[in-house]
């Protein structure tokens, strides 16, 4: 039998920030604990805007507790964001990737919200991607950009993004549409489960492959994305740092999709050896001659290696499978979003 009690919805709002509306973590036990929400804020030179952005995420998520990790910053982003109430932490490798993997070891939380820390993403949307990641059980939420100005997505910027983005989807499944986003939502179980590598902006490239690898329940919500305030200057290179990304797919791909890789590189060494060594055929079926000794060598060597490429994919795929299988039960070991909105403790 429903009790009254249990009919009613239980506002997340006091420790979240997130709005009663009678959604399915909201009508979850009321001896369930608040998730605990951590906000982490990767920052290189942000003094413009790291106190705007401390602020925001603050009014949006009141209960949440917010860590921005300075990396190596030199015009006092540190002091700012201590001023502002933020936990400051540093890390000292320069780059976004090992900030982000300091991040994940250090802070232990329930969810966790990761935004650049320019001010250029919507603050005030958090309580809309937490509330999808809890309300649909999901491990990442992805804020799509949407911009609000001419000026606030650069074009070659955003013709990059398309182009890895759709060679992503391409490769690894269509569910992304702005794979570069630096505004996502995880779960604890994402976290915890994620061997990080990268050292850079390829970061969200390694998170989303991941993502798709382990096949986790994963959502895009659109989201504003506005121009940085004036006076600060965006870290990304269009040219370098599209080249770095490029080379991490092509790096997962070699890890997570060996077979494809090998596979094709062996087939297109095949088909020069056929396309080099088909005269030196016909001409000895013909005349019981080969003229061309050095074609013929060539031909043969380019078909031997194109074999030893496609068993070489064979093998490193039955390792990935492996590996895979691997990171899936560590996955596994941790209690999803779900387990936030049970009241029995144990659960989590």
């Amino acid at each position: 039998m429903i009790t009254a009690q249990a009919q009613a919805p239980r506002a997340w709002s006091a420790t979240t920030g997130i709005e009663a509306q009678g959604t399915k973590a909201e009508e979850a036990k009321a001896g369930a604990p608040q998730p605990r929400i951590a906000v982490l804020l990767p920052a290189y030179n942000e003094a413009l805007a790291i106190g705007p952005v401390i602020d925001a995420f603050r009014a949006a998520l009141p209960g949440a507790t917010i860590y921005v990790y300075d990396n190596n910053s030199k015009d006092g982003t540190g002091d700012i964001a201590r001023a502002h109430g933020a936990v400051v932490r540093i890390e000292r490798r320069q780059g976004k990737g090992y900030v982000v993997r300091r991040m994940f070891a250090d802070v232990d939380a329930d969810i966790y919200v990761m935004c650049d820390a320019d001010a250029t993403y919507d603050a005030a949307a958090a309580p809309e991607l937490v509330a999808r990641l809890l309300d649909d059980g999901l491990d990442m939420v992805v804020g799509a950009r949407s911009a609000i100005s001419d000026t606030a997505y650069r074009p070659a910027h955003a013709f990059g993004n398309w182009m890895l983005t759709g060679i992503v989807r391409v490769i690894f499944g269509n569910t992304f549409t702005d794979m570069l986003s630096g505004y996502r939502v995880f779960s604890r179980r994402f976290v915890k489960s994620f061997p990080i590598t990268s050292q850079g902006f390829e970061i969200e490239t390694e998170l989303t492959i991941h993502s798709l690898e382990l096949q986790m329940p994963v959502d895009e919500v659109r989201t504003r994305f506005t121009d940085r305030p004036e006076g600060s200057l965006s870290k990304l290179s269009t040219v370098r740092d599209g080249l770095r990304i490029l080379g991490t797919i092509i790096g997962l791909l070699k890890l997570e999709r060996p077979f494809h890789l090998f596979g094709i590189a062996g087939a297109l060494l095949m088909l020069l050896s056929i396309a080099a060594g088909s005269p030196v055929v016909a001409e000895f079926v013909r005349t019981g001659l080969v003229p061309r000794l050095p074609t013929a060598v060539l031909a043969t060597g380019l078909m031997i290696i194109g074999w030893f490429s496609v068993f070489s994919g064979l093998i490193l795929d039955s390792v990935t499978r492996a590996q895979q299988e691997v990171k899936r039960l560590r996955y596994l070991e941790l209690a999803g979003v779900h387990a936030l909105t049970e009241a029995d403790p144990a659960s989590r």
